[in-house]
């Protein structure tokens, strides 16, 4: 009798590449969750990455377990791979070499396509372009776009207007390498984005948002409950994420405070512990040796009944403790969010962190993260939020709605192993 062949049997006799394209670190943390529900699903595929932005370290641990290859080159830019934010950020990548990385990267694609990797390319035009340029077969998760930060705003502007003429935030070059016959599987943050470009002919669908996998279900230790308890992120690209750390404690350190308050810093590589201890010992605050509340944390400082602890990759554990987040980041606030956790954020010079961006991030997630002007309007909108639970309740029904389901990589995983049967048969 012969053995019966099973669909995915199919895949480990042909040897399936999947190289993944990512474009940023936010990106990373997506691309991460759908390889390992790739890995999880089909031990024998052999998985790649290719970080197009950054040093691509959200890998390290699967690369270093030796079920992931790193694939191309990896160089940090002084944009942070925001060089189409500005122009001096722009020519300052290109003097660093982006261009000369860009094509390397592109070639490392299109020879993985050519000897019969599937491409999926995560995040916006980029990786996209590389995916449908490669010549071979691709899925695009596109992550940074949704016709909600047009549909819900306000006060329309110009490029409000030319998004509602265009139908959809995505770009009419995007549609269409998003139309190609070669991209099995277009999948996009939610169904009103998803139901937008469905009239522009392309099968996308909305599958749940990787985004909101592997955050855990952590309940807040009742040692914490004396605390009012706020998350600060400030995020992970240098200069920048140090600045937005001073002037989010500044904010902080001009709240009128009757009872006593914990600030939790969740951070990753940058900036580094020691920056932070540093900067906090310098403008007075005092270390202390740990906290004795049932947290575990890296470091723990005082000062006149302000407590902050400093956690190294602590952001999926404390993310669940906090009653309101402060936050300058990306992909982390919109995970906070997500969670029912509202934010007030405090735009910069950027690179990233911009007004323009705090807007749009806004207008994203419904209005669950506030933008401030300056922090003494950030000092005065936290108490509010800590104190009308009515109002903080709303915001979180709204970011949880917003930001949609958890199980969004194992359905994106599933589809892409979908398009290697129907190619393969």
């Amino acid at each position: 009798m012969k053995d019966i062949i099973t669909p995915l049997d199919r895949i480990s006799q042909k040897k399936k590449k999947v190289l993944v394209l990512s474009n940023g670190h936010g990106e990373d943390l997506i691309a991460l969750r759908v390889i390992e529900a790739l890995h999880h699903l089909n031990h024998e595929l052999k998985l790649e990455v290719l970080p197009l932005v950054g040093e691509g370290k959200t890998f390290s641990k699967a690369i270093a377990n030796q079920w992931l290859v790193k694939k191309g080159i990896s160089k940090r830019l002084p944009s942070g791979g925001f060089s189409n934010q500005s122009l001096r950020g722009f020519l300052a990548d290109i003097t660093a070499g982006l261009i000369c990385v860009t094509w390397k990267n592109w070639l490392v694609v299109r020879n993985a396509a050519k000897n019969g990797s599937f491409i999926l390319a995560i995040g916006d035009l980029l990786p996209l372009f590389f995916a449908w340029s490669s010549g071979g077969l691709y899925a695009f998760l596109g992550t940074p776009k949704s016709d909600y930060t047009w549909v819900s705003a306000q006060r329309q502007s110009f490029s409000d207007y030319y998004h509602r003429f265009k139908g959809t935030e995505w770009d009419p070059w995007e549609c269409y390498l998003m139309q190609d016959v070669r991209c099995k599987v277009v999948a996009v943050r939610d169904q009103l984005t998803a139901r937008s470009l469905r009239m522009k002919r392309i099968r996308a669908m909305a599958c749940g948002n990787p985004m909101m996998d592997g955050l855990g279900h952590m309940q807040c230790p009742l040692s914490l409950k004396s605390f009012r308890r706020l998350i600060l992120l400030c995020g992970s690209r240098m200069p920048e994420a140090m600045r937005n750390f001073k002037r989010l404690l500044l904010a902080i350190e001009q709240i009128e405070r009757n009872t006593p308050f914990l600030i939790l810093v969740a951070i990753g590589a940058e900036p580094s512990l020691i920056e932070l201890c540093d900067y906090l010992s310098r403008v007075g605050y005092r270390k202390e040796p740990s906290f004795e509340q049932g947290l575990s944390s890296d470091a723990c400082f005082e000062k006149k009944g302000l407590k902050i602890v400093i956690g190294v990759g602590k952001f999926v554990e404390w993310s669940r403790f906090a009653e309101v987040g402060i936050a300058n980041a990306g992909t982390a606030t919109e995970q906070l969010v997500g969670l029912g956790v509202p934010c007030v954020s405090l735009p910069g010079d950027g690179p990233q962190f911009k007004y323009a961006f705090a807007t749009r991030q806004s207008r994203l997630l419904g209005g669950a993260v506030i933008p401030c002007k300056s922090p003494k309007q950030m000092a005065q909108i936290i108490p509010v939020l800590l104190r009308q639970s009515k109002f903080r309740d709303s915001l979180s029904l709204v970011g949880k709605k917003r930001m949609g389901p958890a199980g969004g990589s194992k359905a994106l995983a599933k589809l892409i192993l979908n398009s290697f049967v129907v190619n393969i048969q």
